[in-house]
């Protein structure tokens, strides 16, 4: 009996924080207008724009005044979180009500897998996903557009390839004529420094990339490369996962790509203990205590290097996550080497009950008890007032040495 083939969507919705300001005013729908952070801070950056604004090239991450250099009569609102928390809440409940197999990803995109389910509501997938189109726009008044096809990463090259407000489908028969000719940069996890790497080798288009060799993509890149090749080729297996699904977890990392190569053991210090903080906050989080610590080290020429150990004793504290992965650091790398980008990761993950019987008690220093009460009082004030309210100082960039950059969270 011939395997049944999956049927997947990604539903993105389109503009989506722009679309959910523009409820409020729906005199702006065909003004040039955008979400954006504080003009008047650093922070002042494009978050979303709406189709009158993109006509003018203007694009997200852009900071204001480029912006309006590019559209002078640029409107510029405000943004509000919990507004977009409530209507993805609300999308995602329409998507529910198709399938238990809904995936999130970000706050305005869900993969939803209908393989089961799609006998019930039709058995057209096209048909279905207009249809799902059509009621989020007349219940919420949001657009999506929707890819449809046999595995997330085409559904999701869908969702990309026409908005707004469409469907695409790209099927078993199509997906060498729709996937090969688009730019490599639009494939899932393909970034700027792995489409610069790639082109060097001539490769542009998904296509090319299909060609190559598995074995020389993961020489040149490690598992992404290999990863990559797949994902090309047609060959994503992975499922569609329910956001009700806990599964365990084996590990908790932070990455960060910095805005400029760091090159001082200073610089350096300061990116781990960035990292290590929110490493910290995410393994209270999970109740859990590292067992171990990995560092990866890329150099601007795509190049990883990365070392592991256990630790003496299980431990959530910054400073023993900061100092034990500089230990590591110190093994990896010497300045004035530039590193591009840093991943701190706590391995060997320990349950809190089993880590307090594995603390030997006599040896621990007499002011952890307090650090961790002292940590997670920060973990409370950051939620209530935001991340950046309060950290300590060796987890904060040193100015004076060039450190001066942001952690970006990838929670």
């Amino acid at each position: 009996m011939e395997r049944q083939d999956r049927v997947i969507f990604h539903c993105d919705l389109n503009s989506f924080y722009a679309s959910v300001e523009l409820l409020e005013y729906p005199e702006l729908r065909n003004v040039p207008t955008a979400v954006c952070g504080d003009p008047a801070s650093r922070h002042g950056i494009i978050l979303a724009k709406n189709e009158p604004a993109k006509r003018f090239g203007v694009q997200t991450a852009e900071t204001i005044w480029q912006a309006r250099k590019k559209c002078p009569e640029l409107v510029l609102l405000p943004p509000h979180h919990q507004r977009y928390r409530e209507y993805s809440q609300r999308v995602n409940a329409i998507y529910d009500e198709y399938t238990d197999r809904v995936e999130p990803f970000g706050i305005d995109e869900s993969w939803l897998d209908l393989t089961h389910t799609l006998h019930l509501f039709g058995g057209d997938p096209q048909a279905l996903a207009d249809g799902l189109r059509k009621r989020v726009r007349q219940e919420l008044g949001l657009t999506l557009s929707v890819g449809v096809s046999f595995n997330k990463v085409f559904a999701k090259l869908g969702s990309d390839y026409k908005k707004p407000d469409a469907t695409t489908v790209i099927s078993r028969e199509n997906w060498r004529e729709v996937v090969w000719p688009l730019p490599v940069g639009d494939l899932l996890y393909v970034g700027g420094a792995a489409r610069k790497l790639l082109a060097r080798y001539g490769v542009t288009v998904i296509g090319q990339l299909a060609g190559m060799k598995r074995e020389s993509l993961e020489e040149l890149m490690g598992k992404l490369g290999g990863q990559l090749h797949d994902f090309a080729n047609g060959l994503d297996a992975a499922p569609v996962r329910s956001r009700l699904e806990t599964e365990p977890v084996k590990s908790v990392g932070n990455g960060e790509t910095f805005p400029q190569n760091l090159t001082t053991r200073q610089q350096v210090r300061d990116g781990v203990a960035l990292l290590a903080d929110s490493v910290a906050v995410r393994l209270r989080r999970h109740g859990s205590y590292a067992g171990g610590i990995q560092v990866t080290l890329r150099d601007p020429y795509f190049h990883d290097r990365s070392r592991q150990r256990r630790l003496s004793a299980p431990t959530r504290l910054i400073r023993d996550l900061t100092d034990a992965a500089m230990e590591l650091v110190g093994e990896l790398w010497e300045p004035p080497a530039p590193v591009r980008a840093i991943t701190v990761t706590a391995i060997h993950l320990v349950p809190e009950e089993e880590a307090y019987e594995q603390i030997d008690l006599f040896d621990a220093k007499p002011d952890r008890e307090r650090q961790e009460r002292l940590e997670a009082a920060m973990d409370g004030i950051r939620q209530r007032y935001g991340r950046g309210a309060i950290g300590f100082g060796a987890a904060r960039p040193r100015e004076k040495d060039g450190g001066s950059f942001q952690k970006r969270s990838v929670d």
